[in-house]
């Protein structure tokens, strides 16, 4: 039987098993997929453990993807440019291969919310600058998308962020945002705002024009305030829970041998374990 994991402190609340589980249900796969918590001090030893421990790899969530990052022995060119590793692999020759599949997941959600020709429709303009904006600046320049903007309130860590996709990406000052937006085709929120127990992100999308898309990474809940506003000036809005579904497609392929679908029913599922 094939095993496989999601390790972060805390991990209880994560959704990953319930989607690898119906994957493996769905392709008659024996397999298991289970979360472990490991605190910050004992990942170096899990990690170093997990050739011949039965694992064939897993995901990694906070706070550990810069420590398996570090600690991975090798690592993909988009783990590299990223900073952190959010999937493991165990590899034939024992050592332990690290990857970032949030890039590609942010990306195959969008063509799949919004059509192949997204990136076509124009600057992005990114709110935030933490892991998750380093993987999806590095994922959309990946696909195409000619100028994308990063805006924090922190000038230095916008401009970090900016500069893993070099002569695309440009930091944002946060004042600088409404007239930026007048020429955006796609905004992402990748900060927590707007999240359950956080505060709203308080931004107005008039600016924007009327063919913009909006996405934010939040998916609990699933409808954010800013989705919200986004669809009453009839833009498109993306929801945060494709990139979560969508980021576990490379993962399930390296472990399981088979590379699995984002489905409608995948979705149900895990939208009814959203509901409170």
């Amino acid at each position: 039987m094939i095993r496989a994991f999601v390790t972060g402190h805390p991990i209880a609340h994560s959704r990953s098993p319930l989607i690898h589980g119906h994957w493996l249900a769905e392709h008659g796969i024996s397999g298991s997929y289970e979360r472990i918590d490991v605190p910050p001090a004992d990942f170096p030893a899990f990690l170093r453990g997990l050739p011949g421990s039965g694992f064939a790899g897993g995901n990694v969530t906070i706070p550990h993807k810069e420590a398996a990052f570090a600690l991975a022995d090798t690592l993909t060119d988009r783990a590299q440019r990223i900073g952190a590793v959010n999937t493991l692999v165990v590899g034939g020759d024992g050592r332990v291969h690290g990857d970032n599949t949030d890039a590609p997941g942010f990306c195959a959600h969008l063509d799949q919310s919004l059509g192949p020709a997204w990136p076509q429709r124009g600057e992005a303009v990114i709110l935030g600058a933490g892991g998750a904006a380093r993987a999806i600046v590095v994922g959309l320049a990946e696909r195409g998308v000619a100028r994308i903007r990063v805006a924090n309130r922190t000038p230095a860590r916008a401009e970090a962020v900016a500069a893993l996709a070099p002569g695309i990406a440009q930091p944002l000052a946060w004042d600088d945002l409404p007239a930026a937006l007048e020429g955006a085709g796609l905004l992402v929120n990748t900060t927590s705002l707007g999240m359950k127990g956080q505060p709203a992100l308080d931004i107005d999308l008039a600016p924007l024009p009327a063919g913009a898309a909006v996405a934010d990474i939040v998916y609990a809940p699933l409808e954010t305030d800013l989705l919200a506003a986004a669809r009453r000036r009839g833009l498109a809005a993306v929801d945060g829970l494709g990139m979560l579904l969508h980021q576990a497609v490379p993962g399930f392929a390296a472990w399981f041998g088979t590379r699995p679908e984002v489905t409608e029913r995948l979705r149900d599922l895990i939208v009814a374990d959203l509901r409170p």
